[in-house]
């Protein structure tokens, strides 16, 4: 018989969480615009882009999620 030992998962570093991650990024932009707004206007375009981007993702998930779900109410039938 062999024995398995299950080891506990190890805790990531703060900065490699997520939500630590979203902070820093948006005090970084916040000062960004506020010391340097000629440089985050000439960043606009990324933001714009990545808008659309997200936007243009929403559809097809929404689809596939109704999708998924009215493939499920058959098997629910048997």
């Amino acid at each position: 018989m062999e024995s398995t030992t299950i080891t506990p998962a190890r805790k990531l570093p703060i900065y490699r969480s997520l939500y630590v991650q979203v902070i820093t990024a948006v005090i970084i932009g916040v000062l960004l615009g506020y010391f340097y707004p000629a440089t985050g206007e000439a960043m606009k375009p990324l933001g714009d882009g990545f808008i659309k981007l997200i936007k243009m993702i929403i559809a097809p998930i929404i689809f596939c999620t109704v999708v998924v779900g009215i493939a499920g109410m058959e098997d629910m039938k048997k």
